[in-house]
């Protein structure tokens, strides 16, 4: 198994939160299996999620600045795989994911704007997997039948397909968190694990 740069990315404001926990469990079977883990906890590193004025201004032009978000880029350039870990609210993304995904998913970073309109380009070709870690108050079959899913949809035909391409995406997800026992919670976590030890 070849040994891979992993950037996980975490959002959650609290440090004993079942998301933490989830990203510990990744970052500790990543690292078991001898890959190089990046953690980014976006609470704890203080991220700003808001697109600043001179940001959004300069979205369609051909020389987008995106010094704001610098350390970041190179993290994300820098890695070969991406987890994200995240409890969804309201059936979507914590602002502070979306405002990454907003601020450092950007032109000449993530993807670039075809010259002849519409399309876009992707660029992140460093990206070989994009996992997504999350967990939902509401059962599994309001998620995805009475919602459609859009967490999925959302960062998998979305993100992911228009970012890069030939990538695998995979989504782990603890439904109906909020009567979930301690056996449920730690049943997921040990398939977290044993599915980041081979991945």
């Amino acid at each position: 198994m070849a040994q891979r740069r992993v950037l996980v990315v975490l959002a959650h404001p609290l440090p004993d939160s079942f998301a933490a926990s989830a990203a510990r469990t990744v970052r500790e079977a990543l690292e078991t299996a001898g890959h190089i883990v990046d953690f980014l906890d976006l609470y704890a590193e203080d991220f700003d999620p808001r697109l600043t004025a001179a940001e959004r201004a300069a979205y369609m032009t051909p020389d987008y600045d995106a010094s704001a978000v610098a350390p970041l880029v190179a993290r994300l350039k820098a890695a070969d795989a991406l987890v994200l870990v995240f409890p969804q609210w309201w059936f979507n993304l914590p602002a502070i994911m979306k405002g990454f995904i907003d601020r450092v998913f950007v032109p000449g970073v993530a993807f670039d704007h075809d010259k002849a309109g519409g399309r876009i380009v992707p660029l992140m070709t460093n990206i070989r997997s994009f996992s997504v870690v999350t967990s939902t108050g509401s059962p599994w079959w309001v998620v995805r039948f009475y919602m459609g899913d859009p967490v999925r949809r959302i960062l998998k035909r979305g993100v992911a397909a228009f970012c890069a391409k030939r990538l695998d995406f995979r989504m782990f997800a603890l439904h109906d968190m909020d009567r979930a026992d301690d056996t449920e919670r730690m049943r997921f976590l040990e398939k977290l694990r044993r599915s980041f030890i081979y991945f």
